[in-house]
């Protein structure tokens, strides 16, 4: 089996690529093939020059850009191991990061300036601080840097154990490096793709094609490059040699992104779920002729449900799409696929088990289709190496079942009689109410029919009865009345009792994070105040 390394393959087919084709996108600053890898390639001897060594971490701490792809390239590159910072952070969980992860290298927007001063005396580990935008401070100009050079490639010896780190979210306690060779992130891309046909199985074959056939086609990307799905997806495309287009406002804008479909005419759109494809179907709906969005022949998303009723109206108005919805995780990807066209429709949160993955009973026994038995989704490696510094949380998550090392992140689901899978939410998520488990996601798509509620999340609060009380909180559609009893209600048409919540809050609250993932913590808070608790 060929062994691959992203610093050779950027290399390989950059050496192919029409120097004049887009490579990033952002409002209407487009760079070319030529001048990134001219610059990626000046960015990464500056790393090496100023005492950055193989395998040194490399913090990125700045909103969507294209010297995010940039530094990217440069690090795969060099041999460094790229750390992903949440720009919502406080500077003490930025702090957390950069300590945790060992970086030696700072990469920050110069809009983060005034919060790298504030920790920077503690960062004795850090080398070097670059800062994108001026400089200054100490640090850094990330434009110089990139512009001092001949350009020409490094000529260095890589490994396919070269790696990057993925940190989570931190929603089951601090967040987590999850580790990640780039061999076995390539081998998933290589296993997905090739579901649809042939695909290079070395990096000849892979210059070949890219020479034969031109560059890969462009991708929007709307979800934060800090976070897993913009990640990986901008990843795909500059390997492909395609084109990664980011949107210049920090929070999501649907007219923005539509007027960037309809100019820049990407196949790609990356999405998180619903908090996305809905205001996106909505703006469509509202004015159907100001935008043209049939060039979008795939939009994926990952990481929050994403209901057909959104997927049927967006595919009214992009026609040839796959609507591909996958589960998967930092640490766990190509547990399941939901795919939806216009000919035909698939249920909310119901997903067909990938190649790789398999379903267990809480007795690592698995679970049989249609047995109603509950289990938790597990899949085979290509998986990570663990978490950084975690021993104790890798051997907890990557477990050896029947002689195979699976990941298993912690979702449960129900196997349909099909194969197919009903997810039910993750575990550490569950709700415990008089001895019965409620899974969150399971009663938020429940309450998220309901004609007036836009969005909605569902947390546990303390009960001297129940023990934990199901809690829903929504926001509503503009100019909608407020009924509690009747979303109750509407919520026990489909479910059972037990999952039906006791209480229903609504107010001024962000059910969301940039990324359109769920902030239950935002929302348990916003519920207990209501409660009095």
């Amino acid at each position: 089996m060929f062994q691959w390394n992203y610093g050779d393959i950027l290399d390989g087919i950059s050496s192919v690529i029409p120097p004049n084709a887009p490579a990033y996108i952002h409002g209407s600053k487009v760079i070319s093939w030529g001048d990134a890898t001219r610059r990626s390639n000046n960015l990464a001897r500056a790393l090496l020059a100023k005492g950055a060594a193989y395998g040194d971490k490399v913090a990125f701490y700045m909103h969507n850009r294209p010297e995010y792809c940039e530094l990217l390239a440069a690090c795969f590159k060099a041999r460094l191991v790229h750390v992903n910072v949440n720009y919502r952070y406080t500077p003490e969980e930025v702090y957390y990061i950069f300590d945790n992860s060992d970086a030696t290298v700072v990469v920050y927007g110069k809009e983060f300036r005034h919060h790298i001063n504030t920790i920077k005396d503690r960062l004795t580990k850090v080398k070097v601080f670059i800062e994108v935008g001026e400089g200054g401070d100490g640090a850094e100009d990330f434009e110089t840097l990139c512009e001092t050079g001949d350009g020409a490639p490094l000529g260095i010896t890589r490994s396919p154990d070269d790696m990057m780190f993925i940190y989570t979210g931190g929603t089951t306690g601090m967040p987590k490096g999850v580790m990640w060779t780039t061999h076995d992130l390539r081998m998933l891309t290589i296993l997905s793709a090739q579901l649809l046909g042939p695909v290079p199985q070395t990096l000849d074959e892979l210059i070949e094609a890219v020479k034969v056939m031109g560059p890969g086609p462009a991708s929007l990307v709307a979800p934060p490059l800090m976070h897993g799905t913009g990640l990986i997806s901008a990843i795909g495309a500059m390997l492909s040699g395609g084109t990664v287009i980011t949107l210049e406002k920090l929070h999501f804008d649907p007219v923005e992104t539509l007027d960037a479909i309809h100019q820049w005419r990407p196949a790609n759109l990356i999405i998180v779920g619903d908090p996305f494809a809905r205001p996106i179907a909505e703006a469509l709906e509202a004015d159907p002729a100001r935008w043209d969005a049939t060039c979008v022949t795939r939009m994926l998303s990952s990481g929050v449900m994403w209901s057909v009723e959104v997927k049927r109206t967006l595919l009214k108005h992009m026609p040839d799409a796959v609507m591909a919805d996958a589960f998967s995780s930092s640490e766990a990807m190509g547990l399941g696929t939901s795919m939806m066209t216009a000919a035909g429709e698939i249920q909310t949160a119901k997903f067909m088990l990938g190649d790789r993955a398999k379903v267990f009973d809480e007795h690592d026994q698995p679970v049989a289709p249609g047995s109603g038995v509950r289990g938790m989704v597990a899949v085979a490696p290509p998986n990570p190496v663990g978490y950084y510094k975690d021993e104790e949380k890798t051997a907890r998550t990557f477990r050896v079942i029947n002689g195979v090392r699976y990941a298993i992140p912690g979702d449960w689901c129900v196997v349909e009689p099909d194969g197919s899978l009903t997810l039910l939410g993750r575990g550490s998520a569950c709700i415990n109410t008089a001895g019965e488990k409620v899974f969150p996601e399971e009663v938020e798509e429940a309450l998220k029919t309901h004609p007036d509620v836009e969005d909605a999340l569902v947390v546990g609060l303390p009960d001297p009865k129940w023990g934990q009380a199901v809690t829903g909180v929504v926001r509503l559609y503009p100019d909608r009345a407020f009924d509690e009893t009747a979303l109750v209600a509407h919520v026990r048409q489909s479910l059972a009792a037990y999952k039906s919540p006791k209480r229903i809050f609504t107010g001024e609250v962000n059910l969301r994070a940039p990324n359109g993932k769920a902030d239950y913590k935002s929302a348990l808070e916003f519920a207990k105040s209501l409660s009095g608790l």
